[in-house]
């Protein structure tokens, strides 16, 4: 019989997502294939090569929701022509990035977290970002990233 996906599972791609981010700005800062770091991050942590990914990243709102891997990466990379706002958020560079979960939704199937990702840069300037992300079990039975959305938090005047 299949077990709920756990809190320690989500706890884990949640590491590995923000290392690897990290890692693609890393990459970038230090001239080498930042791209080719992107595309591993999306191939291994997202299910597009699975099904459908619902992909709405933060600093975009002109192609919005990026339902192709192509369309992850340049969210993280930037220099598509198929996404010209895209600067590449990954590229900033960050220093770390953690999650701070306010709940879980477990099931077998699948599995849902929201709550706040913190982006440290250099200077460390910390940047406050809302997700929810969902999840499933790969063919492999790997944990990984089929729902994707991030905003900016409201700013009252």
């Amino acid at each position: 019989m299949a077990t709920k996906i756990t809190i320690e599972q989500i706890e884990a791609i949640q590491q590995i997502w923000g290392d690897r981010l990290v890692k693609v700005g890393a990459f970038f800062s230090k001239d080498k294939d930042y791209k080719a770091e992107a595309e591993k991050l999306v191939d291994e942590l997202y299910g597009y090569n699975e099904g459908t990914v619902l992909f709405k990243p933060t600093k975009a709102a002109e192609k919005q929701f990026r339902l192709t891997a192509e369309g992850a990466v340049s969210y993280f990379v930037g220099a598509n022509e198929n996404y010209p706002e895209d600067k590449g958020f990954a590229l900033n560079p960050w220093k770390s990035v953690r999650f701070e979960n306010a709940g879980f939704i477990l099931e077998v199937d699948y599995a849902i977290a929201m709550g706040n990702y913190i982006f440290t840069d250099m200077q460390d300037k910390e940047t406050k970002v809302e997700y929810t992300f969902g999840y499933f079990h790969s063919v492999e039975g790997v944990l990984k990233i089929n729902v994707h959305h991030s905003s900016l938090p409201f700013i009252t005047n």
